[in-house]
């Protein structure tokens, strides 16, 4: 599968070492520094270019930028529709967590992005934590949740994740999205491992509540 990563820093250069490591193709764009933009490509075997031409190259592209920089990054990409969309975004501004009222950060992206098929994953645990993590085996396998309302573009998701090296499991729609969101409390499932067992259990207690 073509995966075009926009915002290829800590998360989103880990994510696109482990889809290159799983033989997809990856375009990496966005990034402060373009030697090391061009040095994270030589790396997995794949190309750089801008947000715009990664957007254009992958069947799924990977969001991974500051909140503050979200609308400005989605000019420079254009058009994302039809496109499955994966967001590790969290959304920590200029002065903090930002407060969304009733809507989870994830309404508030799958908005911004209108026309594509919208999922967010690979955004509750550390990028460090995440490199480390993926790929082990067994009852020590850890889960990335998954959200979104397109359960056609969650499942080609749900795989992508399992190639990463983790076991995916969906939290639901992009309503339900709050636990799998920042900051770390209590009930919330971001920043924490979790395993099948429990993080399939964990979920079924939402939705049973």
């Amino acid at each position: 599968m073509r995966i075009g990563i926009v915002g290829a820093g800590r998360i989103g250069g880990n994510a696109a070492r482990l889809f290159a490591k799983a033989g997809h193709e990856v375009l990496v764009s966005f990034s402060r520094d373009p030697a090391k933009l061009e040095a994270l490509a030589a790396e997995i075997g794949g190309s750089a270019g801008t947000p715009r031409e990664a957007a254009q190259f992958g069947d799924v592209v990977l969001f991974s930028v500051s909140w503050t920089l979200i609308d400005e990054v989605l000019a420079q990409a254009g058009p994302l529709d039809g496109k499955i969309v994966i967001d590790t975004t969290n959304q920590y501004g200029h002065d903090g967590w930002e407060d969304l009222g009733d809507r989870t950060a994830a309404q508030v992206n799958a908005a911004r992005m209108s026309g594509a098929r919208y999922t967010k994953a690979f955004n509750t645990l550390t990028s460090g934590f995440q490199a480390s993590a993926a790929g082990r085996t067994g009852p020590d396998r850890v889960v990335m949740f998954l959200c979104g309302d397109d359960d056609e573009a969650k499942g080609v998701v749900a795989g992508l994740i399992d190639d990463a090296g983790f076991t995916p499991v969906d939290m639901g729609g992009t309503a339900d999205a709050a636990p799998m969101e920042a900051p770390r409390r209590p009930g919330a499932v971001y920043g924490e491992e979790y395993h099948e067992q429990e993080a399939r259990a964990f979920v079924e207690s939402l939705r049973s509540a």
